[in-house]
């Protein structure tokens, strides 16, 4: 009879214990004590082999009872200490529904976004398909198709990302699209507008950074002429920044064009007198342009003899810059909030 009586006793002596318990750190301490694998109930299961043959039934019942006992009563105290908790938590932290709610935050496009948009609306009103190309490209797409051969000296105007698989860049320019969309659409006459990220090994500056999104203009068919060329860049920046801010074309030079062209707008940011943004010149250049070099006609799936066309690619980064006064392009990607809520 003695293990009947320690068995009394334990279920006694824990309920007692159990009732001074009120936290989750004090019961969790009392179920390791009185229920865990070393506590005295669980000793009397163990030693249940050492008592008397005809006492095992009820000396197992016994601690089977008792068990049973400690567990219901744990869990009714470990659900009172928890309701209590949450009500004192809810006391602590009432909510004044008489205050006025939080206006919530409406998110929006990022400037450069809104600009490539704008561009984009620009030039599809004037015929031109949206045409996406990959950001990772292949050394003959990016360079070789573009009339620029390995160890041409004309490498040397990109510096180049080069991945780990041999071959294989992140393209410096979006012009490797001019030739994933000849080879698609010839020799049918093409109108794309490819926009997409471009990547470059260079110090990153106030008006360039190593990453930077473009878009490249394409147009081949019959008759296509420098005329043509000029036009559509007019009518392009008339849009974009309205007839009064001034526009040239100078001579320039691309290997994928000939002739080659590039165009400047007016800077806004010191009206065309010369400022750290403008390098002092007065001018801000948008983009690069001319007419499509035979031999990228060629890779592309066309005969020069029988096509022509024009390319130009642009940096809405740069545009947005002109259109919004905005004196350094690294504020476009560093994500200061008090900066990109102006737009």
């Amino acid at each position: 009879m003695d293990e009947l009586q320690e068995l009394e006793r334990i279920r006694r002596e824990g309920l007692e214990r159990l009732a001074e318990a009120n936290d989750a750190a004090s019961l969790e301490a009392w179920r390791v004590a009185y229920l865990g694998r070393n506590a005295p109930v669980m000793q009397v299961f163990s030693r249940l082999g050492q008592a008397p043959k005809e006492l095992r039934p009820q000396i197992g019942q016994s601690a089977n009872a008792v068990k049973q006992a400690l567990e219901a009563a744990y869990q009714e105290k470990l659900e009172a200490v928890r309701r209590a908790a949450l009500e004192e938590e809810l006391t602590r932290q009432k909510l004044d529904v008489t205050l006025p709610g939080r206006r919530p935050f409406l998110g929006r496009h990022h400037i450069e976004t809104q600009t490539m948009r704008e561009i984009l609306r620009i030039f599809t009103s004037m015929g031109f398909q949206v045409y996406s190309s990959p950001d990772i490209e292949t050394d003959e797409y990016n360079f070789t198709y573009l009339n620029i051969p390995p160890h041409h000296p004309a490498r040397d105007m990109w510096d180049t990302f080069y991945l780990t698989t041999p071959g294989l860049l992140l393209r410096t320019h979006t012009s490797p699209g001019q030739i994933h969309a000849m080879r698609q659409f010839a020799p049918e006459p093409v109108r794309v507008v490819l926009p997409g990220m471009c990547y470059r090994y260079e110090q990153a500056g106030a008006r360039k950074d190593i990453q930077f999104t473009q878009v490249e203009l394409l147009a081949v068919g019959y008759d296509i002429t420098f005329a043509d060329l000029k036009g559509t860049l007019q009518d392009f920046a008339d849009r974009i920044f309205g007839e009064r801010l001034r526009t040239r074309l100078r001579p320039s030079y691309f290997p994928f064009t000939e002739p080659s062209a590039e165009m400047d707008v007016e800077c806004v940011i010191c009206n065309g007198k010369g400022c750290s943004v403008c390098k002092g010149s007065g001018w801000l250049e948008i983009m690069g342009c001319g007419l499509v070099h035979p031999v990228v006609l060629q890779h592309g799936g066309y005969d020069p003899a029988k096509f022509t066309g024009f390319a130009a690619g642009m940096g809405p980064g740069r545009i947005a810059m002109l259109r919004h006064a905005i004196q350094d392009i690294r504020s476009l990607y560093e994500n200061d909030v008090r900066f990109l809520e102006q737009f």
